[in-house]
């Protein structure tokens, strides 16, 4: 689906956006395998959800009938990266294996 209007049109699977968050959704998805089992129900599952909620969100609002659904979706996509960000600093000072680029990541949340 596309979103914009016009002329300016875009596939919401090609807006960068999307594509790091995509991108960041698969990393935490590998990042939170290395994590503690006892964090199974509790902060992986936290994180994991957080993160696909961005893209499908996205991708939600772009489906929608009108640009004032997509605004909403698009907020709730925000309010999910606030959530990872979160997350993110919660899982490295409790001195679980963050990798690198999920950290410089944190910054473009």
């Amino acid at each position: 689906m596309s979103v914009g209007g016009g002329a300016n049109m875009k596939k919401v699977e090609d807006l960068d956006v999307f594509k790091l968050s995509h991108s960041l959704t698969l990393e935490i998805f590998e990042t939170t395998k290395t994590f503690p089992e006892e964090e199974k129900f509790g902060l992986i599952s936290q994180m994991r959800r957080a993160a696909y909620s961005v893209p499908m969100n996205l991708m939600e609002g772009a489906h929608r009938l009108g640009s004032k659904e997509y605004r909403q979706f698009v907020g709730i996509a925000k309010g999910s990266a606030g959530e990872i960000k979160y997350q993110l600093l919660l899982a490295k000072d409790l001195k679980h294996h963050i990798r690198g680029s999920l950290l410089e990541s944190q910054t473009k949340l």
